[in-house]
């Protein structure tokens, strides 16, 4: 059965933030115009296809108006016609060249020149971009909607799941997870600071199908003594890491996901999805990964 997956707000807001234009929505995807290469590369395709039409059209705009500022030196055209001379600029940019409208002036002709040059680097870049962004490896790694604090082999600790959507090989999988919270220092200063918190395992040969991760709360682990309002409290957040070789491109990926304090949850346990058939075979059943059930025992850190 397959997952379903939380849904993502489709609508964009612009702000603009300290002078910095800033745009929100498709993913929370977003970036300043001052870095336009990241802008391009990170912005959803919808929002590439329209920032570079945009783009075409302005050009082409500006280079009609170019054309209108020479007269009539446009042979076939309509003087001041500004859709012929539009159109002119885009079949010269495209170098489509239909032939019914043609320079007839030195000035027009440098004008096509001009476009000419801007062309040829229009689509290098465009297509640098657009390779750039199908080349670019993406993880479909799948997050557990929960982090759960339970009694696993008579200790409390922590566990989440992460499952692999392509079902294919992610090779030499490592993760690793940081507790971040509020703190205040000795001298009375506040800081956000970030703890490592240690797994019993770390690495994974191949991520195939799914893997739960688990940190003791041990005397050593920043969770030991805390309970869900301390966690409340500080303000906590569970930031997770996962990279690995996909084995069908052979690129490294990497995938991250954040859990916010109100998604970690105590005396909780995973609904188990690995099920045993009558003639011995196991099967996954994915409707009830992120699934969670009170805890048989009750955490107790002593």
């Amino acid at each position: 059965m397959k997952t379903k997956f939380r849904p993502h707000s489709r609508l964009i807001r612009l702000e603009n933030q300290a002078g910095r234009f800033v745009i929100h929505g498709m993913g929370r995807w977003y970036h300043h115009w001052r870095d336009p290469y990241h802008l391009l590369l990170t912005v959803p395709w919808l929002g590439f296809v329209a920032i570079v039409s945009l783009t075409y059209l302005l050009l082409n705009t500006l280079f009609a108006l170019a054309y209108l500022a020479g007269g009539d030196c446009l042979e076939g055209a309509r003087a001041g016609s500004f859709s012929d001379a539009f159109f002119f600029s885009v079949q010269t940019l495209a170098s489509i060249g239909y032939g019914a409208i043609h320079p007839k002036t030195f000035y027009a002709n440098s004008i096509v020149t001009v476009e000419s040059i801007a062309s040829l680097l229009l689509i290098a870049v465009l297509t640098g971009l657009a390779f750039a962004r199908f080349s670019r490896p993406i993880a479909k790694v799948l997050f557990s909607n929960f982090i759960i604090i339970t009694t696993h082999n008579s200790q409390p600790t922590l566990m989440f799941r992460v499952a692999n959507e392509r079902h294919n090989f992610i090779l030499e999988a490592h993760a690793q997870i940081y507790l971040i919270i509020d703190e205040v220092t000795d001298e009375g200063e506040f800081m956000r600071r970030i703890h490592e918190l240690k797994l019993l395992r770390q690495r994974t040969p191949s991520l195939v199908l799914t893997w739960t991760l688990m940190h003791p709360i041990d005397a050593d682990s920043p969770l030991y003594g805390l309970d869900a309002q301390d966690l409340q409290r500080l303000d906590a957040n569970i930031s997770v890491l996962i990279s690995g070789v996909d084995e069908t491109v052979a690129y490294t990926i990497t995938a991250r996901h954040v859990y916010a304090t109100q998604e970690i949850l105590f005396d909780r346990s995973f609904e188990n999805i690995i099920h045993k058939s009558d003639n011995g075979d196991r099967y996954f059943d994915y409707s009830l990964f992120h699934q969670v059930r009170p805890s048989s025992t009750i955490v107790e850190q002593k």
